[in-house]
């Protein structure tokens, strides 16, 4: 029997969040491996489901980790292996899909756009009717911390979910591999370490931030918690 859920880190303050909480409610232990530490990225056929956190890097990087990370959601998505990625996780798998990392026309940084308006994603007719969003209507506010977006390929993806800025802001590849680029893992305690340790966080007001989060907090934290649950059902171990 497979292991049943691989986490791979891209650097070592993203972590899990709120999916750690869904995992230890079904009492599933997952592999982690942060591969900022030089961790491998293993063979994704040893397990029941994969799991690519965000990170500073980018998926067009050409260093041999990153290289590993392609090279291994490519055979992810070959092989069928139910996969979510978030930030980055979800630009290496369109990229590991055929599709193309670029830079945003909008960085997208917090709860809120430049010229103020809240972060939301809306899902598209395909992501209202997809199990990852089951029980979890149309429309959510989100968290954002990224300044690249992604072009699908001309087939294999579909896009679930758009934004204002960056239009593309759900997908999926194949049947069950899933990219999501805001941060719906998002808890009050990862906030707080994002806050003291990432650049484009470290120039914005660190109360207002914790504010806007603490005002939507619950519904987000449901809406988050709803979606992993959602995850680990499609994956077979919810």
């Amino acid at each position: 029997m497979p292991t049943p859920l691989l986490i791979i880190k891209n650097i070592a303050h993203e972590g899990p969040g709120l999916l750690e909480t869904a995992l230890a409610l079904h009492g599933i232990v997952p592999h982690v491996s942060d591969i900022s530490k030089g961790e491998a990225f293993p063979d994704p056929s040893r397990f029941g489901a994969v799991v690519v956190l965000g990170g500073p890097s980018s998926a067009n990087d050409e260093t041999a980790a990153m290289q590993e990370v392609l090279r291994q959601t490519a055979k992810a998505i070959t092989r069928g292996i139910p996969y979510l990625g978030i930030c980055l996780g979800m630009q290496t798998l369109v990229k590991a899909g055929g599709g193309k990392v670029v830079r945003c026309p909008v960085k997208e940084i917090g709860f809120r756009a430049p010229d103020g308006s809240p972060f939301r994603i809306d899902l598209t007719e395909t992501g209202t009717a997809d199990p990852l969003f089951e029980d979890l209507g149309k429309s959510f506010r989100v968290f954002q911390l990224h300044g690249e977006t992604v072009e699908l390929a001309s087939s294999g993806m579909e896009v679930l979910g758009t934004g204002t800025h960056c239009p593309v802001q759900a997908v999926r590849v194949g049947k069950t591999a899933y990219g999501l680029q805001c941060h719906f893992e998002l808890t009050k305690e990862l906030l707080r370490e994002w806050l003291d340790i990432d650049a484009d966080l470290k120039t914005m007001d660190t109360a207002v931030l914790l504010r806007q989060f603490e005002a939507i907090r619950e519904v987000y934290s449901a809406t988050g918690l709803r979606l992993m649950n959602n995850f680990l059902r499609i994956a077979g171990l919810a």
